[in-house]
């Protein structure tokens, strides 16, 4: 397993809860004490079930939310602490995949308008130079490169997730955070799209944070996995341990959770 990439110490994110007149400021704990490390490489897994905290964690991880409490060293850089031109800089290293392929790309945009951006933002790419390479981050995940002036709602869901991969991968990043990327479409475009992602990530060497509720997609993915209870860490471990052997019951639930065809799938895959 290669270096660390990314540390997190302690993380801990408090919310506000609306209150009545009078009535004391209360708080939700969304986030409660976690650390763990992601190596250089490294596909690692959060999961758990929905308000967990997992979505709470990746997106501290990419700057769009805050901690209460807690630090994140990314390539020995205090992460946190970054700010003004620094951070815009090194935005491009930590790059996320949302959740909704239709939500996460203006519609009103074409398809190399959406990826001209970031090529711009991060790289000196400009007129044919920058043409050229978004058609190759199209052809990158396995859409035809001729598509670059179609808008968003001429492309199915699982294209849509794949025009938002290409958009991450536009500026070169060392480490994706890709939370619940394939939730929202349907069975045979999730395995196509979480291929493509194995593929690049091994590819490309890069590091990435999938997020999920489901443990059966993490066991396709991830080589060691984070289970999530209420904003606190259960367990955390190469995936075929915890799934073989699992310490808490909580993840035993999860286990169990998973339908019976693809859970004997999981345990002969693992065998």
């Amino acid at each position: 397993m290669g270096d660390i990439l990314l540390r997190a110490d302690n993380l801990r994110r408090e919310f506000r809860l609306p209150g009545k007149l009078f009535e004391r400021q209360r708080h939700m704990v969304a986030v409660d004490d976690v650390s763990f490390v992601i190596h250089r490489g490294e596909s690692f897994g959060l999961v758990g079930e929905s308000g967990s905290g997992k979505s709470t964690i990746g997106r501290i991880l990419a700057r769009l939310t805050s901690p209460t409490s807690g630090n994140v060293t990314f390539e020995g850089d205090d992460w946190l602490a970054l700010s003004g031109k620094t951070l815009r800089q090194r935005r491009r290293d930590v790059q996320m995949i949302f959740q909704s392929p239709y939500a996460s790309l203006d519609p009103r945009w074409r398809v190399r308008d959406l990826l001209a951006e970031p090529l711009r933002s991060y790289t000196d790419l400009r007129g044919a130079a920058l043409s050229k390479r978004a058609a190759e981050l199209l052809d990158q995940v396995g859409l035809n490169p001729e598509w670059l002036d179609r808008y968003p709602h001429q492309f199915s869901g699982g294209q849509r997730q794949r025009i938002a991969i290409a958009r991450a991968l536009a500026s070169k990043p060392k480490l994706l955070i890709a939370d619940e990327p394939v939730s929202a479409l349907d069975v045979s475009s999730q395995a196509q799209v979480l291929n493509l992602l194995r593929k690049i990530c091994a590819e490309e060497g890069l590091a990435m944070l999938f997020i999920s509720h489901d443990l059966s997609v993490i066991d396709h993915l991830c080589e060691r996995v984070g289970v999530l209870n209420q904003g606190k860490l259960e367990e955390i471990g190469e995936t075929t341990a915890i799934f073989h052997s699992p310490a808490t019951d909580y993840t035993r639930k999860l286990i169990d959770a998973v339908p019976g065809k693809r859970r004997r799938q999981m345990e002969q895959a693992n065998a």
